[in-house]
């Protein structure tokens, strides 16, 4: 189920600027602290992956894992493809089961998101930001993206169950991919309708099928990636 939200919840307010603390290292690092001032105290943790070309103006991808799962487990999903673009992943653990669109409405999740980017961008003057995610994670991609597309430059979906941003700003490009024997979110009821009302609205979309069921393949992320970055 997912919850109705009001224009403004979906909405972050991070930006990258000038990092005020050394770039970190290639590898995996654990960002933690408490959202900006001001906002309602949630604590959060998320993981972000350093590329072994590592540079201050790496382009950054935000990842949302599936229901049940956890940053550290979408982690080795991206990880090859994004060592091999040179891209940043930044990776957060939703507060329930699922992200908060769907188990309480938006709040909670907008504001761990918000926070960890910021703390990604106290070390990475990031030049480019995209979101991505699997399952409820492409879900709430295309749901925080079109609400933030004056933020982030392109989505990259896969197998979304939906897209239901309370705002629509900016024309973020689109990435969809989704297997047509999917039994847990079906292909007709979910992603060929989201591609239909994104090309009606005027976005910009790269749209695939494959003959599969609800999984990521592994050569979907690196086209992704490249379809984004190249």
């Amino acid at each position: 189920m997912r919850h109705s939200a009001r224009p403004g919840q979906a909405r972050l307010h991070s930006r990258p600027g000038q990092p005020s603390q050394p770039v970190l290292s290639s590898g995996v690092h654990e960002l933690a602290g408490s959202p900006r001032p001001g906002r309602v105290a949630q604590d959060f943790s998320a993981l972000l992956f350093v590329p072994p070309s590592v540079a201050s103006d790496d382009p950054l991808l935000v990842f949302f894992h599936g229901a049940g799962g956890a940053a550290s487990s979408s982690l080795p999903l991206v990880r090859p493809a994004a060592a091999r673009h040179g891209c940043l992943v930044m990776l957060v653990t939703s507060t329930a089961r699922t992200w908060d669109l769907i188990s309480s409405g938006l709040g909670a999740d907008v504001q761990r998101v918000d926070a960890a980017l910021a703390a990604a961008f106290g070390h990475f003057a990031v030049r480019r930001v995209a979101f991505g995610g699997f399952s409820d994670g492409a879900s709430y991609a295309l749901t925080l993206g079109l609400a933030n597309g004056d933020f982030t430059d392109a989505i990259l979906a896969f197998s979304p169950g939906f897209a239901a941003p309370p705002d629509r700003i900016g024309r973020p490009r689109v990435w969809i991919s989704h297997g047509t024997d999917d039994a847990v979110l079906p292909i007709d009821r979910c992603a060929r309708p989201i591609a239909r009302t994104l090309r009606e609205s005027g976005y910009e979309l790269c749209y695939e099928e494959f003959a599969g069921p609800h999984v990521v393949p592994p050569d979907s992320v690196d086209r992704a990636l490249r379809w984004w970055l190249e």
